[in-house]
């Protein structure tokens, strides 16, 4: 697979635990500190001992001054779009531009629909994302004059006014395994987001070919896709690298709350920046 060329980058994995509201937010600014490149937050808002990450990570966003910020990934069927659009781009302008937009198209269905959402089947959830995507992409778009229209089948704006922008072009994260959201990923998203433990031996590869082609089938570079990996904090930097050059990742984000895991975690992202920039360098030759 090819190295698409991005910025190696390393992020956090944070639970936003009711138990100890402070605690998330101490990890972010832990992460700022120790030079991690983002923090991303779980979303299940049907979680009763989670706090609404979306609150979570305004009050972050508010405690630190670098550090990009993302749900991975917000959940997507009990959040309406144009309102999430909304939500997203105010964060964005509050913080400086530093917020990312990981999506999910839902999975716990029973508790889904518990809280209020309505129950997909996995085609449907496909379709309800693509549809979110233009209906949020159409909200942040101010430079259109005409007022938003989007009629889908399970999301839909009839003559919505448009605003307000973000503060810088926000990247769509798409956490995605299966073939029709990855083919969505490679027409419609800037980023790939999966996680390293539920991939089975050959996925990554199979996901990145299969992100390439329905980007270049949409008349995309498949480079503007990004593929961040959410990865445990033992990982080492030899796999880091191979990640990096031979399967196309860029983005690490380290799951667990653990503080030592996260300083560990940060000694290795010189050595593998360096060895990165090395390889490519090397292929370049």
């Amino acid at each position: 697979m090819p190295d698409y060329g991005h910025p190696v980058r390393f992020g956090s994995f944070i639970t936003p635990t009711a138990a100890s509201p402070q605690r998330g937010v101490e990890l972010a600014v832990l992460s700022e500190e120790l030079g991690y490149d983002l923090a991303t937050f779980q979303d299940h808002p049907y979680q009763p001992s989670f706090l609404d990450t979306w609150t979570l990570m305004s009050y972050a966003a508010a405690r630190t001054e670098r550090i990009q910020l993302s749900g991975n990934v917000v959940n997507l069927p009990l959040r309406p779009p144009a309102v999430l659009a909304k939500s997203v781009a105010s964060l964005d302008l509050l913080s400086g531009g530093r917020v990312a937009l990981g999506l999910g198209a839902g999975g716990f269905w029973d508790a889904i629909e518990a809280y209020g959402g309505t129950r997909l089947t996995p085609g449907e959830a496909v379709d309800a994302l693509a549809e979110a995507i233009a209906i949020i992409r159409g909200v942040w778009d101010t430079s259109e004059r005409s007022v938003l229209a989007v009629d889908g089948a399970h999301h839909r704006v009839r003559g919505a006014k448009r605003g307000p922008a973000p503060a810088h072009d926000v990247p769509i994260w798409l956490g995605a395994l299966k073939p029709r959201m990855l083919r969505l990923v490679g027409r419609a998203a800037d980023g790939w987001l999966p996680s390293m433990p539920y991939l089975r031996a050959g996925d990554l590869e199979r996901g990145m070919r299969v992100i390439d082609e329905a980007a270049r089938d949409a008349g995309r570079d498949p480079a503007e896709v990004v593929r961040l990996l959410n990865i445990s904090p033992d990982t080492g930097a030899e796999e880091l690298v191979r990640l990096a050059v031979a399967d196309g990742v860029s983005t690490f984000i380290v799951m667990g709350d653990d503080e030592g895991g996260l300083r560990h975690f940060a000694t290795l992202a010189e050595e593998v920046r360096e060895r990165v920039a090395e390889a490519r360098e090397g292929a370049a030759a």
